[in-house]
């Protein structure tokens, strides 16, 4: 095979090779209640990985593991897109977070991709 046009190439590869390097960290309100959803891998790595979901006001330095994959590049983060996607539909505020260093954890074991169906999140009632 000849590259005749190495810079479409390269211009095809970068931005996949940029998501691998993003960290993906978002945080979400809505009111007084916060939610946090953060993407883990182990170190060096884009799988396998995790991704963490945290009801902050709720139930501080506890989270919920909605979605895994062991060998599915992109999956964590095409799910994270997604659920962010509908908190916002569901009303709430989402921004991406940076994280100086996040905490290396490495993913319980499974045999493949797995999803997992998070709770329904709807709209607070004021209690």
């Amino acid at each position: 095979m000849t590259m005749r046009h190495p810079a479409v190439f390269l211009a095809a590869i970068l931005p996949t090779l940029s998501l691998a390097q993003a960290p993906q960290h978002y945080q979400c309100t809505y009111g007084q209640l916060q939610r946090r959803i953060e993407i883990v891998y182990e170190t060096g790595v884009t799988v396998p990985c995790e991704v963490h979901y945290y009801k902050d006001t709720e139930a501080p330095d506890e989270h919920m593991v909605l979605w895994r994959a062991l060998n599915q590049e992109g999956f964590c983060e095409a799910k994270t897109q997604e659920f962010v996607a509908q908190l916002q539909e569901w009303g709430w505020a989402c921004n991406a977070a940076d994280v100086a260093e996040p905490a290396a954890e490495q993913p319980a074991e499974a045999d493949d991709t797995e999803a997992l169906t998070p709770a329904e999140e709807t709209e607070p009632s004021d209690q």
